[in-house]
């Protein structure tokens, strides 16, 4: 047996024994209520923190009590936490910090931001505040809304659009907010970075009725799986401009994760094949190639060779959407996994060596990450199962010893010795706290936005509230959504600068958006007036999806340099929008051993630097 395959046998057994059942009491509905009001209560240590001691910079410094800029310098964690005031049913703070956004704050700033996190953060949470405010149904309404939020997030995504001019389609990692894209922008980006803006962007075009902010986000994610391999894996980190993979690791895990969460929210929420389609196809691919069960590793992408056992935080989200998937018996084995290391160490540390099973060295770290208590919070919605609810428990009393200081809650340090950071991401009251207040309120009977709400919600990867409405979810069937709801007789393509390069105040030359490539003559008339739908062959039955869509393999450059090999994919029916499972997850794997590893090089360096940013995903 090769070598791979004989530590691979070694860390299924290993895991086997390492995995073990919550001994604590089961949680009762009281003491779920006190539970979800000690969330609220830590909630409020952290957010009144903020304000008294940070706002409106970005984020905290919970130990020093003072604050930091560390996205754009516009009050990053009030504009995180807005729907979480919604959600716990403050309409003052609710309201009074939406007033105060929309008369306060501007985009016309000469700050260079990450297009990933700015859209998670930023703009979905503008968004979803904006859906909260302006809609009677939600019971948050603030009568003297007049959409402040929307044009602000529309003004914000019009300042990153020029970071889409690329020959792949592609975002720029980064755009200057008012001068477009430096010269000397690095050319490479993460697949989670071009892959994860579906969502903020294809509501933005619903509801300005404007298709450019939906058309990038969509070519973006085309241009990402022309590029997959032959056996349908996307690797970590490409080129923009030549859409040559830089970094060949394929994972679910650091720089990828979100490209397949939201290939399935974004079916969910729009009702849009093509997305299901490469959800379908990249799914059976992860857990062909990435799942040793109940743990995931990191492969090569071209030829499936075993380069990195590794459990990263990050990882944890991935139980959680295969309950949205419909594929909750894998998921169920891989929380326990995961919580297993929560449960040796009162946190998840970035990195877990499954070889030694210790804490990989350089990723001690816990920056108050939420994704395994999201998981938990799917899959005790889904079974009822109150081994979450004990899960949830232990989570929140780590939290409550091993984080909270003096202003609010801290980043760990080394999770081995509890060693406290002076930082705390936007992300702990977007999406840590909302989530286990979520599962508790779920556990003691629900009353809340979510669950007795009006819509149907999807969670964004920062947790922000995406309520499916007509407006945003009505489907027309054999329509491709770009403009589907557009009422503008023909696309208007606006931009804030002039096309010509300009010299900043650097003296640097900056770019700004060509659209060109957003060519009016590809759009036509629809049969229904007023609208503007793709021209595209979906009504042919006997067409399958990639030709339907026109997704096909783009061969990589230099074929001579990649491992042969071919696999078979088969097509699969949808039964409805909460089960896609993937059938016959056992085609043959291609032979694997030490000397497929060339592709990983030196590119790991990229994927072990130190960051709590998001853009990790």
């Amino acid at each position: 047996m090769e070598a791979p395959k004989l530590l691979l046998l070694f860390l299924l057994i290993r895991s086997d024994l390492f995995i073990g059942k919550s001994v604590a009491d089961g949680v009762t509905p009281e003491e779920a209520k006190e539970l979800r009001d000690e969330v609220r209560e830590m909630f409020y240590h952290a957010f009144n923190g903020y304000m008294e001691h940070a706002f409106p910079r970005d984020e905290l410094r919970p130990l020093t009590c003072g604050g930091e800029d560390t996205l754009g310098g516009y009050a990053l964690t009030l504009i995180d936490s807005l729907d979480t005031l919604a959600l716990l049913g403050d309409r003052e703070r609710f309201t009074s910090s939406v007033e105060w956004i929309g008369k306060n704050l501007r985009f016309d700033i000469n700050k260079t931001v990450s297009i990933f996190e700015t859209t998670i953060r930023i703009l979905g949470g503008l968004i979803s505040a904006h859906l909260i405010a302006s809609d009677y149904n939600t019971g948050m309404r603030i009568p003297s809304y007049d959409d402040e939020l929307l044009h602000l997030a529309e003004d914000l995504a019009w300042r990153m659009l020029p970071a889409f001019d690329t020959p792949t389609g592609i975002p720029f990692g980064s755009v200057n907010l008012l001068h477009g894209v430096d010269e000397n922008e690095s050319k490479i980006t993460s697949t989670a970075g071009g892959g994860t803006l579906t969502l903020e962007f294809g509501i933005l075009s619903r509801l300005t009725n404007d298709p450019i902010f939906e058309q990038v986000a969509k070519n973006a994610v085309r241009g990402l799986w022309a590029r997959r391999s032959k056996i349908n894996l996307v690797g970590a980190h490409i080129d923009v401009f030549s859409g040559d993979w830089t970094q060949k690791d394929a994972g679910i895990g650091t720089s990828i994760d979100s490209f397949y969460e939201y290939l399935l929210k974004a079916y969910l929420l729009f009702g849009d094949e093509e997305y299901l389609f490469i959800f379908q196809e990249a799914y059976k691919a992860a857990m062909n190639f990435l799942f040793n069960d109940p743990w995931y590793v990191e492969v090569n992408m071209n030829s499936a060779a075993l380069v990195w056992p590794l459990f990263n935080s990050l990882q944890a989200f991935w139980p959680g959407l295969q309950v949205l998937a419909g594929d909750i018996e894998p998921a169920i084995r891989t929380h326990a996994a995961f919580f297993s290391v929560w449960r040796r160490y009162g946190f998840t540390p970035e990195g877990f060596n499954l070889a030694t099973l210790s804490v990989q060295q350089g990723q001690k770290s816990y920056p108050l990450r939420p994704e395994l208590i999201e998981s938990t919070y799917w899959l005790y919605k889904a079974t009822r199962d109150p081994r979450y609810l004990d899960a949830g428990r232990d989570m929140l009393t780590s939290l409550q010893y091993g984080a909270r200081c003096t202003c609010g809650y801290c980043h760990i340090s080394d999770v081995e010795f509890h060693k406290q950071e002076d930082h705390m991401e936007s992300f702990f009251l977007a999406e840590t706290v909302k989530y286990l207040w979520l599962l508790f309120d779920l556990a003691a009977g629900p009353d809340n936005l979510v669950e007795n709400g009006p819509y149907k919600y999807i969670f964004s990867t920062e947790g922000h509230l995406l309520p499916a409405t007509p407006q945003i979810s009505l489907v027309r069937e054999h329509c491709s959504y770009f403009g589907a709801y557009c009422g503008n007789s023909s696309l208007i393509l606006k931009t804030h600068s002039p096309e010509s390069a300009e010299t900043n105040s650097s003296g640097s030359q900056t770019r700004h958006a060509d659209f060109s490539f957003l060519s009016r003559s590809s759009y036509q008339s629809s049969p229904v007036s007023g609208l503007k739908v793709r021209n595209l062959m979906g009504l042919c039955p006997g067409l399958t999806h990639g030709q339907r869509y026109g997704i096909s393999f783009k061969a990589p450059v230099d074929p001579s340099s990649e491992d042969e090999y071919s696999s078979q994919r088969e097509t699969n029916e949808v039964q409805s929008h909460s089960v896609v499972l993937i059938s016959n997850l056992d085609p043959e794997v291609p032979p694997s051993g030490p000397h497929n590893n060339h592709d990983s090089g030196p590119a790991r360096a990229h994927q072990e630097e130190s960051s709590s940013s998001k853009q990790k995903r």
